[in-house]
């Protein structure tokens, strides 16, 4: 699953449908050598998924 984010300056955390493609089914976010994202885009990742199942718009855990 290698996706590039080169054209993408900002990571939404309100898009999770984006989001969801970087996590496996337990809700779990992919490691960089599964996404094949850099150091910087993989902790900005990070960011807007926390983000994101803080305001509950992703599941923490999912079944």
């Amino acid at each position: 699953m290698t996706n590039n984010l080169q054209n993408i300056q900002h990571i939404d955390y309100k898009d999770t449908e984006f989001l969801k493609k970087f996590l496996n089914p337990h809700a779990r976010i992919l490691s960089r050598k599964k996404t094949g994202l850099s150091a910087k885009d993989q902790r900005k990742l990070a960011i807007a998924v926390k983000h994101s199942r803080f305001l509950g718009l992703l599941p923490f855990v999912s079944r």
